[in-house]
């Protein structure tokens, strides 16, 4: 069947299963809440949607985001809002027709289904003369189903702590930092009382800031590892398992000087909240950084996890924020992060919460690299159970 069209939805009304609903990242899709709506006579005239009814994306700005198919599983019946292709059928387990349809498809060049330029389109049709391979018991459908099923739904429980995780983070941020014109946070450590004091992040520096090399791909006699801007993207710290040779030569080892405790940042971002992007390495070893990175070593009246934390404030990307330049990227400058300051307590609170958020960090990544890994097993898994390499039986 096909979906409401486009022009009949609205914002209120009878809720039906819309074009957006239907981007999941999992083939077993429960509706929650809807995002389009219809009214009453229209809902009459459309396609139901019942469980187990396959449902597919007939349009997209790609040739990529076309013929996405989920497997409707609430007890609720609903409508098909519009650019939704729904099938039903009784022959074959509709969740394992989910996760193969879309695979079989996703196999093929998709471009050569898509009708269309800025937009494209597939038509139920089209979907019609795919083949598909499948098991003859019903039970090992199932079976192959359910399997899958439990890797998503477990990759889905690590998203969910991560999210949970993030949201604390946020929250212990907000009131363990002072707010702009304050000198204590809202929550401290036991012990400690003295206010922050506000600090040029100039006067903290053992050296001025600096910007890194080109990157050269490649090995050396010293083992030279490059810090690239990739890298920065890891909550706790740089991780060196992540990180390429360089092919680089003492003279630039020697230029770059890098350290454990020095604090690398972003210095230009798509988005202008992503600027200055902090991270810190923790461990010894031969390094370099690159051209796109800023450098920053603090003196020892600081405590640089703290530091690391403190540039993703607040109060800080808002002064990054200001001072940036915008082209067809936001840029910051040595200047502009030299001249911007922050609050501080002594150092040995500021070691506390360095710590404390470092540990966040650490749990944080420490999911993401489990949703990492189980997410290259289960691809794996999909391939072998859907193309009969691996049997499965109740």
């Amino acid at each position: 069947g096909k979906g409401i069209p486009g022009e009949k939805l609205q914002t209120e009304g009878v809720p039906c299963v819309g074009y957006g609903d239907i981007y999941m990242k999992y083939n077993n899709f429960h509706f929650e809440k809807a995002q389009s709506f219809v009214d009453e006579e229209t809902a009459k005239e459309s396609q139901l949607i019942k469980k187990g009814t396959l449902l597919f994306t007939g349009t997209g700005e790609t040739s990529d985001e076309i013929g996405k198919c989920v497997c409707y599983n609430g007890e609720e019946d609903l409508f098909a809002g519009g650019d939704i292709i729904t099938f039903v059928t009784k022959q074959v387990d509709p969740l394992f027709l989910a996760y193969q349809q879309y695979q079989s498809f996703s196999l093929k060049k998709k471009a050569s289904y898509g009708q269309g330029h800025s937009v494209v389109h597939i038509q139920k049709g089209e979907l019609e003369k795919l083949n598909v391979a499948y098991p003859a018991s019903l039970q090992e459908q199932s079976r192959i189903a359910e399997i899958l099923m439990n890797w998503d739904k477990a990759i889905e429980l690590y998203e969910k702590q991560i999210e949970a995780l993030k949201k604390l983070k946020t929250a212990y941020l907000s009131v363990m930092f002072p707010k702009k014109g304050e000198t204590t946070p809202k929550y401290r450590f036991k012990g400690f009382t003295d206010p922050w004091e506000q600090r040029e992040f100039s006067s903290i520096m053992s050296e001025s800031l600096s910007n890194g090399i080109m990157n050269n791909p490649g090995t050396n006699e010293f083992g030279t590892l490059h810090i690239n801007v990739i890298n920065m993207y890891t909550l706790d710290n740089i991780h060196i398992e992540d990180l390429e040779s360089s092919a680089c030569s003492l003279s630039d080892i020697q230029k770059c000087n890098v350290e454990v405790g020095d604090i690398f940042m972003t210095r230009s971002s798509l988005k202008p909240e992503g600027i200055a992007e902090a991270n810190i390495l923790l461990k010894t070893g031969s390094f370099v950084y690159d051209d796109h990175l800023i450098r920053m070593k603090v003196t020892d009246n600081y405590y640089p996890l703290f530091v690391k934390i403190l540039l993703s404030t607040p109060l800080v990307k808002k002064q990054f924020i200001v001072k940036s330049k915008t082209t067809a990227f936001t840029t910051i400058g040595q200047e502009d992060i030299s001249t911007s300051y922050g609050m501080f307590p002594q150092k040995e609170e500021q070691k506390k919460i360095g710590v404390f958020f470092t540990h966040l960090d650490s749990l944080i990544t420490l999911h993401q690299r489990k949703i990492e890994t189980a997410s290259r097993q289960r691809k794996v898994l999909q391939q072998y159970l859907l193309n009969g390499i691996v049997r499965v039986m109740k």
